[in-house]
């Protein structure tokens, strides 16, 4: 007849195996009470450093709360309203090619009543308004044929926004460009048409890259850049122009 082991049953430990584990585990206790008595003093001997770390975080917490609330909303706020102005002057001048200059003039150094963007740009740092008097100035700067204060000012724009930041990277290529800085605008077209994919900006500084590259006789670069507008672009105005400067890349 078959034999088997009766499952089930636990072997007892032996005595002195018995012994030992309870004098582990209780030199485990011991160790960690130890600690604890040793983390307590030292809670209890550092007690005020450690409330002032606790302070300062406060502080620093309800001094940003304070900040953002009596200091930069206000500021937002005080600047755009005090940029209005400024800013219809440019946008008239943008609808009035024959006012242009003195509106832009405006814009720019204020009215004598109402600051203009280099006011908001100096003294509310940081704000929107700023930025977005930042991109203008620079803006009117290339019009007005000032290359060097356009690239100036648009090279300090920060844009939150894919469209104004590829056109203030096209306009500092454009800047370049009347320079006669070729590879520099060449460079910066490239960045504007890589900043943003969409069918306003993208096809328009891919084609003035692409006429940059075969003024610098870089065909094989005006290549690719043509041949990408064609295939991606083809609906846009741009996309006309292809085939003639295509032939030449490839000439």
């Amino acid at each position: 007849m078959a034999t088997y082991k009766k499952r089930g049953g636990k072997s007892k430990m032996p005595q002195q195996q018995a012994t030992k584990k309870e004098s582990v585990t209780a030199e485990v206790f011991s160790t960690l009470d130890t600690s604890a008595g040793r983390a307590e003093a030292w809670v209890s001997q550092n007690q005020n450093y450690i409330l002032s770390l606790i302070g300062l975080v406060v502080v620093g917490v309800f001094a940003y709360l304070a900040f953002e609330n009596y200091v930069a909303k206000p500021m937002q706020e005080e600047s755009t309203n005090l940029m209005a102005q400024a800013q219809d002057h440019f946008n008239k001048a943008l609808d009035d090619p024959t006012l242009q200059d003195s509106l832009f003039v405006l814009a720019l150094e204020g009215d004598g009543l109402n600051p203009g963007f280099i006011e908001i740009i100096d003294s509310y740092g940081g704000s929107a308004a700023a930025e977005i008097a930042t991109y203008n100035a620079g803006m009117i700067y290339l019009q007005r044929g000032k290359y060097d204060s356009a690239i100036n000012y648009l090279e300090k724009f920060s844009a939150n926004d894919p469209v104004l930041g590829a056109l203030a990277l096209g306009g500092i290529a454009d800047a370049f460009t009347e320079l006669n800085q070729l590879e520099d605008a060449l460079e910066y077209y490239k960045k504007a048409a890589n900043y943003a994919d969409n069918d306003m900006t993208k096809p328009r500084f891919l084609l003035k890259a692409a006429q940059v590259a075969l003024s610098l006789n870089f065909k094989s670069d005006a290549e690719l850049m043509l041949e990408t507008l064609a295939a991606d672009y083809a609906e846009t105005p741009q996309a006309k122009h292809v085939e003639v400067l295509l032939a030449q890349a490839q000439n």
